[in-house]
């Protein structure tokens, strides 16, 4: 695929505002994604960019952290996958893929764009939750001498296992894996509280507005084929990948049940299972490093303060120890 964009691929002004900008990604199988940009800020030393990558039932939304890696000499990007946010059609399910790699064409196309068209040569990647699972799998995929590039990955409560019981996670997985072959559409019947978008959404108490359509409070629905292609890739990472970037996973330090917004749903992940997370951390690559913030969410940089303060202060000094050490080697 060649990183040269056609004409309907040209940048537009974002629905986040200046200076980000965004651009379609028209995709060799029909699909599109959605590539989003703010440059480094005035005055800072260029160094390299950073790709951010959502979750499930997500978008790319976080200015916030786009201005912090932006204060930092990073130019910034943003992926909306086929099917999320940005990149939603009327035509398509959202959200639905039948195997984790049918995303890897956009990060390949988005790759591009960024190495080759416009001339980094030092890459970090921050992905979340699903996107956490997708983007190590890719990097495993495509192989080192693909991405000379990357210079490590930051990982947002990366989604590394299912959450619930030790029967659920076997002969559950064995269940969806033979439904999902023969019914990849049906949706999985769950009740979604809503607590969690409530948390973070500024209509209801939280610090954030993001774009209800895009990241709904409840949810999208869950389709048995997607889960079957989920748990594929969760087998996969759990058989050990071959990450050889430094890695950086963060997580909240509890996870809990809310059914209600109440001071647990505030500062606990009520969405995945910190253990799997912290279990499962070092089967990503050679070189990986695990931090438990007390208080964080699941989306540790959409948390409160003090927690999300501290959320970036082990991004810089996981930055400086790691990626500014080996790049100056």
């Amino acid at each position: 695929m060649s990183p040269d964009p056609t004409p309907q691929d040209l940048p537009v002004p974002d629905v986040l505002g200046d200076p980000w900008t965004a651009e379609t990604l028209h995709l060799d199988d029909g699909a599109i994604a959605t590539l989003i940009r703010r440059p480094a800020a005035a005055g800072a030393r260029p160094v390299g960019a950073v790709l951010l990558v959502h979750g499930f039932a997500d978008y790319v939304f976080h200015a916030e952290l786009g201005a912090w890696w932006a204060e930092r000499g990073y130019e910034v990007y943003g992926l909306d996958l086929r099917g999320y946010g940005r990149s939603l059609r009327p035509d398509l399910l959202p959200t639905f893929v039948t195997d984790l790699a049918e995303h890897f064409p956009e990060l390949d196309a988005a790759w591009l764009r960024i190495t080759e068209r416009d001339g980094h040569r030092r890459v970090l990647v921050a992905a979340h939750s699903t996107g956490g699972l997708t983007v190590p799998l890719w990097v495993d995929e495509r192989g080192a001498a693909a991405l000379p590039e990357l210079a490590g990955l930051v990982l947002n409560s990366p989604w590394l296992d299912l959450r619930g019981s030790a029967l659920l996670r076997t002969v559950g997985t064995a269940v969806i894996d033979r439904l999902g072959a023969m019914a990849p559409t049906r949706v999985i019947p769950r009740e979604v509280n809503g607590v969690y978008g409530q948390v973070l959404h500024r209509d209801h108490g939280g610090e954030w507005d993001f774009d209800l359509a895009w990241k709904p409070m409840e949810s999208f629905p869950v389709r048995v084929g997607w889960l079957r292609a989920v748990r594929r890739g969760h087998a996969r990472l759990h058989r050990g990948l071959d990450v050889a970037v430094p890695v950086l996973v963060l997580s909240s330090d509890r996870t809990t049940a809310p059914t209600e917004v109440d001071e647990d749903a505030r500062s606990s992940d009520v969405v995945l299972d910190v253990e799997q997370i912290r279990r499962w951390a070092t089967a990503i690559g050679r070189h990986v490093t695990y931090v438990a913030v007390p208080g964080a969410v699941h989306d540790v940089v959409l948390s409160r303060r003090p927690a999300r303060d501290r959320v970036y202060a082990e991004i810089e000094a996981w930055h400086d120890a790691h990626v500014e050490r080996l790049h100056r080697s």
